[in-house]
């Protein structure tokens, strides 16, 4: 990548470039950068030169601690930002287009974690993101799918209960008019009695 992409990554990952303020950083930073020197010659470090020309760390961190390669800072005009060297260890101006890994340092409570991140191959790069979209494909449709089918029992829950709802208030009316009905033929009995005294008399 380039220092300004790799610039964008380590902010999207909550760090910033790394910066390397003593030797004991340096010389972790040399012990884990050898373990790539197969797959890059370099990594993008925090330092820059300005448009005046001046070395200024991306956190704004004192540059007190140096460690160039010889022959460096050189005064390309054309280079403003720094690599730190995989297999030796130091660094060199190179201009910022250089595709390079980048190492990112991230703030802890009391030290900083330093992430390596490597860019060597624009295929596998592109294969490992459309991995991830089918991972965050796969994920989204079993979500779908879950509330899907936890809409689908509430649905029929609530729907058969409804069901028994009405059987209930059905049986119901059908007690009122039983009611109503034997109501109607205990009155007709009634009426039958009493005309019946009435023709008695």
């Amino acid at each position: 990548m380039s220092w300004a992409q790799s610039v964008t990554q380590c902010i999207q990952s909550g760090g910033m470039l790394t910066s390397v303020e003593d030797l004991v950083e340096s010389n972790f930073l040399i012990e884990h950068a050898d373990l790539y020197t197969s797959k890059t010659s370099g990594f993008w470090i925090g330092i820059y030169r300005n448009v005046n020309g001046q070395l200024l760390w991306q956190d704004n961190s004192a540059l007190d601690f140096v460690n160039w390669g010889e022959g460096q800072p050189s005064g390309d005009e054309l280079a403003f930002c720094v690599e730190l060297s995989a297999a030796t260890g130091n660094w060199s101006v190179l201009p910022c287009s250089s595709q390079k890994g980048f190492i990112c340092k991230k703030p802890k409570i009391h030290s900083f974690l330093f992430t390596f991140c490597l860019v060597t191959d624009a295929k596998k790069d592109k294969a490992s993101g459309h991995l991830n979209t089918w991972i965050l494909l796969t994920l989204v449709l079993i979500i779908l799918l879950g509330v899907g089918f936890m809409i689908y029992f509430l649905f029929k829950m609530k729907t058969g209960s409804g069901t028994g709802r009405e059987v209930r208030q059905g049986s119901r009316q059908l007690e009122y008019s039983r009611a109503l009905t034997a109501g109607d033929n205990g009155s007709d009995a009634t009426n039958d009695k009493e005309k019946n005294e009435h023709s008695v008399v």
